[in-house]
């Protein structure tokens, strides 16, 4: 008799964090697995993470986005972290800005294959160049916290919030930028996030004004 392929323990704490909408994450998952490694968005020594690393890693931010925001995911390459909060959360309308046309043309035929372009858009652009009012900016490994600052303010609500994933260096990150927090009249906090309990933690730091 064959075996039969087991699951992974992160995909088997993944299922009970996207819940129903598991079989749209699991698509996900196999494009960064395929198409996303051909397409040079995902190093190949990462498809035995994805789901750890990639996907539960940016699921986290469900639990500090509040109810109903509008998120624009800047730099969003892969889709990282806009995808997997779109599928964990699917009361969020989001963009995913990205300037590089081959990460465009990924995203858009992921948004497309996973049928989610009803609460999903993907721009191509810049965060610097874009123009539009969110409640929330999202980031993961894209920029320091400092110029990350600089190119998303004028994206945010005036009760608006950047959340950057930045996990070990979140707290260095905030130490850094000290000055131009005060300067900017910035508050910033260090957030240690999860998509679940039995996932791993990571950390990530929340811009506001005031």
């Amino acid at each position: 008799m064959a075996d039969v392929p087991q699951s992974s323990p992160s995909e088997a704490v993944a299922a009970q964090v996207f819940g129903d909408r598991f079989e749209a994450a699991r698509q996900y998952h196999d494009l960064l697995a395929n198409e996303g490694t051909e397409w040079g968005l995902i190093g190949p020594r990462e498809v035995d993470r994805l789901w750890s690393r990639h996907l539960l890693n940016s699921a986290a931010l469900a639990e500090v986005v509040p109810s109903g925001a509008e998120v624009i995911d800047v730099g969003s390459g892969a889709g990282l972290p806009g995808i997997p909060l779109a599928l964990a959360r699917p009361d969020l309308g989001i963009t995913l800005l990205e300037p590089l046309l081959r990460r465009f043309n990924f995203l858009t035929m992921a948004v497309e294959n996973l049928g989610i372009t009803d609460r999903v858009a993907v721009e191509r652009g810049r965060a610097e160049d874009f123009e539009g009012s969110f409640d929330v900016v999202t980031s993961r490994a894209v920029a320091p916290l400092e110029r990350l600052i600089g190119w998303c303010l004028p994206l945010l609500s005036p009760t608006g919030a950047l959340i950057a994933l930045k996990g070990a260096s979140a707290a260095d990150e905030v130490k850094a930028v000290d000055k131009l927090l005060t300067k900017q009249k910035l508050s910033a906090e260090v957030l240690t996030v999860r998509a679940h309990p039995a996932a791993e933690a990571t950390f990530a730091v929340r811009v506001r004004r005031g």
